[in-house]
């Protein structure tokens, strides 16, 4: 298992925390995702032989939330 942490652009409510969290928990691979709110990152724990962090933020991507690199 692998963590990474993740910075978006932005967050602007707390809905968009469930949504991420929501989406990412579902995907094969993930065992868990977390949205911090107040610094707006994403922290991710997965198995790398299932999914990839590029994939990760992807997915983020395309809910709508610009990652930072």
């Amino acid at each position: 298992m692998k963590t990474i942490r993740i910075q978006l652009e932005t967050l602007t409510c707390p809905s968009c925390i469930n949504k991420i969290e929501s989406v990412l928990n579902k995907q094969n691979g993930v065992k868990e995702a977390k949205v911090m709110f107040n610094s707006s990152k994403v922290k991710i724990t997965y198995d790398s032989e299932k999914i990839t962090s590029e994939a990760l933020a992807e997915i983020i991507e395309k809910l709508g939330y610009p990652v930072l690199s």
